[in-house]
Formats: C-alpha cells, sequence, structure tokens
C-alpha cells in the first residue's frame, strides 16, 4: 500500500507552500505547484487497484474521469463566471475529491486552491486559475489516459 510521504496534506495530497493571506493566484505559487507535485501519482492509482479488489474497478473509474473531464470543466468554468458560489462549490469539490482519487494531485491541489478564492468571493481570481485548472486538467488527462488507462485497459 502507498503510504503519504512527510509533508503530505490530510486528503493524501502532498502540502505545496500557498501564502499565507496573499493572492492564491499568484504565478509564484501556481509555479511551486508545478514543481512540487506530479500530474499523477502512481502510488494513489496502486491503492485504488487495491482498495477496489484490482486494477479492472480502477481503470474504469479513472476511463469515467477522464470521459468526464471535458463536462466537468465547463460546469465549473460556468459556474465561476456567473460568480454562483454554490455551483462552483459543487463543482470544484467534486474535481478536488475526484482527482485526488485517481491519483490527479496537482489539479487536486489546483482545485482546492481554486476552492478557498470562491469561499472567499473572489471570482475575479477565480476566473484567472480557471486557465490554469483546464491546462492542469487537460495535462492530468493524457497522463492518465496514456501512463495508466491504455496500459492497463
Amino acid at each position: 500500500m502507498h503510504t503519504p510521504d512527510p509533508g503530505t496534506g490530510d486528503k493524501g495530497i502532498p502540502a505545496v507552500p500557498s501564502p499565507a493571506t496573499g493572492d492564491m493566484a499568484d504565478p509564484g505559487t501556481l509555479q511551486d505547484l508545478d514543481e512540487l507535485l506530479p500530474l499523477v501519482d502512481s502510488g494513489i492509482l496502486e491503492d485504488l487497484e487495491e482498495e477496489l479488489n484490482g486494477s479492472e474497478l480502477a481503470v474504469r473509474f479513472a476511463r469515467d474521469y477522464a470521459a468526464m473531464w471535458d463536462q466537468r470543466y465547463a460546469r465549473l468554468a460556468l459556474a465561476v463566471e456567473n460568480q454562483d458560489r454554490a455551483s462552483a462549490l459543487d463543482a470544484i469539490i467534486s474535481l478536488r475529491i475526484t482527482s485526488a482519487m485517481v491519483g490527479g494531485v496537482r489539479l487536486a491541489r489546483l482545485a482546492e486552491m481554486l476552492e478557498t478564492v470562491i469561499r472567499q468571493g473572489d471570482f475575479g481570481q477565480g476566473q484567472a486559475m480557471m486557465e490554469r485548472v483546464a491546462e492542469h486538467g487537460d495535462l492530468t488527462i493524457s497522463e492518465l489516459q496514456a501512463n495508466y488507462i491504455l496500459k492497463n485497459g
């Protein structure tokens, strides 16, 4: 079973330094995210396989996650654009949790940062972060498909 590295957050997502009171979308903070976290943590996928008693269900979950990415992103983007706090939180929490479950730790951490921004009501900053969410989401899906779904499906 995969054991989280020291310094990881309580959600199984490695901790990344974030500004105490500053701009969550700060380019330096987002650069830290890129440098410190992998797109996909294979150890988390191994844990998922173990929990589901084999790779078949884990691969199906990963495939469904990848297939729903465009829909999930569009729902989040619309909620952030419309400054719909409840819908945005629902969408970002779903993205954060499912990303973490498939090992998409960088996207999960970015979603956590966006969730904080939305909870603070800063939709301008939230909108600024959406391009980064799209980029990391696309990269996560590509990595997941190339290095897990296609190899195990």
